[in-house]
Parts: C-alpha cells; structure tokens; sequence
C-alpha cells in the first residue's frame, strides 16, 4: 500500500478511494499522499465496527485536504459510490486512484469478484488508477494452502488465486513494467496498466502473486 500510494501521488494523482480500509496504522495512505501532496482528498470504506471505532480517532486530514469514512460492505459498490461522503469529497471529473489491497480473497466466486472491480471502475474518468492485492498459493502451494485453511476454519473463507485467475481483474487495462509479480519482488517502482481510451490512461495496476499477494493497479 505504501509504495503504490506513493506511486500514484507522484504521479500527480491527489484523489483515492480506499476500499477494506482495516485498522487504521501510521502510516496511512492519506499520511503518505498527503506529504506529497497536502490537498489531497481520500475516502476510506470498511465494513467492520472495530475499524470504525478508530476511524474518527486515528484518520485526521490536513488542513488543505479532506478524508471521509464511509461504514459499508465493499459489495455495495454503488451505494458506496454515491453516498454524500464520497461524492462531497471526491470529483469524478477528476482522476482517482481505486485501492482494493488484500480484499479480494474474501469473494469466493470469480465473477462476482471480477464484476466488483468492475463496478468500482466504471464511474472512473480517464486518468484514474486502481490498486489490488489478493492471495495466491502459486509460490509456495502447500504452506499458502494451510495458512489458507487455517484462516477459513478461525476466521472466514479466503479464496486463493493463481496468476490466470488474478490477470482477468485487469482486462481493458494497459499494463506497466515490471507488470504480474509477487509482491516481495515488486520493484520500488509500480508496475502498471493503463485503460485504453482515447482520452489518455485510466490508470495501471500492479500484481502481485504470493502469500501476500498484492496486485496494483492503475484504472
């Protein structure tokens, strides 16, 4: 999160939408962006109470900036999309950056998690950059494969992908070096890809395939 923040912040990128948001930690990507840039607007979305009690304490914005937190489910992606707190904070006549990091794995069905990177991409300008990560047991099968069942038999099923089931989030994108890699292996600099449009770039991503998979990119 923190190298693709930066990335898209110094690409002249002041606006993110941050979906499955987790505990607050410092620091955070508005933390990051906004050293970069302190206009910078971001909105954070998560569905757990435990995240909203430390959203108003921990998430403070500067003074030229803005943040919003919105409690919801990641797969009301166009209530998220339309509530005021998004649209009073962000402008979609102007690029955003879209992070969805270590989210995905909880949507057990491809297509339905196919089609919610969708939907959080189609309201998006041309410019616009989308960030994600998922887990894959493509290294190391049979210690991702038991981290994997322990979570779901503690906590809730994950789905773990292989790098032919994570490229079909970024069809229509236009990919950047280093392109799909593991995350361990990402180059200080983001891969990305770009949405082809005759308006320019609607972002790039970044993939990562591994325990920690984290899969970056641009919308």
């Amino acid at each position: 999160m923190h190298r693709t923040a930066r990335f898209f912040a110094e690409q002249g990128i002041d606006q993110f939408l941050d979906i499955g948001t987790g505990i607050p930690t410092s620091p955070n990507l508005h933390q990051i962006v906004q050293q970069i840039n302190p206009s910078s607007r971001v909105v954070y979305v998560d569905n757990d109470p435990i995240v909203l009690a430390h959203a108003g304490a921990r998430l403070h914005s500067t003074r030229e900036g803005r943040i919003a937190y919105i409690h919801a489910d990641m797969k009301e992606a166009e209530a998220i999309l339309s509530s005021p707190e998004l649209t009073d904070t962000l402008d979609f006549d102007r690029p955003v950056a879209l992070s969805m990091i270590a989210v995905l794995q909880f949507i057990q069905d491809d297509e339905e998690a196919y089609d919610l990177v969708k939907r959080y991409l189609r309201p998006l300008p041309a410019g616009s950059w989308l960030a994600l990560s998922t887990v894959t047991a493509d290294s190391s099968p049979a210690s991702i494969g038991s981290a994997s069942a322990e979570y779901t038999k503690r906590v809730v099923p994950i789905r773990s992908r292989t790098l032919a089931e994570v490229e079909p989030f970024f069809d229509g994108l236009e990919l950047v070096e280093p392109g799909v890699t593991l995350v361990n292996k990402l180059a200080a600099r983001s891969a990305v890809r770009r949405r082809a449009t005759g308006q320019g770039h609607r972002g790039g991503h970044v993939r990562g395939r591994g325990t920690q998979v984290v899969t970056q990119a641009v919308a």
